[in-house]
């Protein structure tokens, strides 16, 4: 780092931001959690990052967090432009033919545990991102 580098330079914040944020949490057998991270990538991830008629990926970012305390629960969050891009991504249509995809690929029961975002009439959203440059 250079001595002329200022202590902002070194992280970024954005504040005010109010992005709206997609949390579902999943559960599936712990052996079978590297299979699911790698279909749900390829058939959801991509599936929605790539669809036809979108001039850019429709959300921002797409996080996955696994717990330990908890061998096969799998957390995904997606934050997303706007909430008209994740209604877009929504529709019926789009979800089924996703949804059979991955159902084909992904042999394994798989639970959907909790979805916050609709407890909470999809109210949370991001207000401000605080990071290292």
């Amino acid at each position: 780092m250079s001595a002329s580098r200022t202590q902002t330079d070194r992280y970024r914040h954005d504040n005010a931001e109010r992005l709206p944020v997609e949390v579902l949490v999943f559960e599936t057998a712990p052996e079978h959690v590297d299979e699911f991270l790698r279909v749900d990538h390829e058939v959801w991830t991509l599936g929605e990052a790539l669809l036809p008629g979108f001039d850019r990926i429709p959300f921002l970012s797409k996080e996955v967090w696994i717990d330990d305390a908890h061998p096969g629960r799998v957390t995904l969050i997606f934050v997303w432009e706007s909430i008209e891009a994740w209604q877009r991504v929504a529709a019926p249509e789009i979800q089924q033919r996703l949804q059979a995809e991955f159902d084909a690929r992904f042999r394994h029961p798989v639970t959907l545990v909790s979805a916050p975002h609709e407890d909470s009439n999809h109210g949370i959203h991001r207000w401000s991102r605080f990071e290292r440059t």
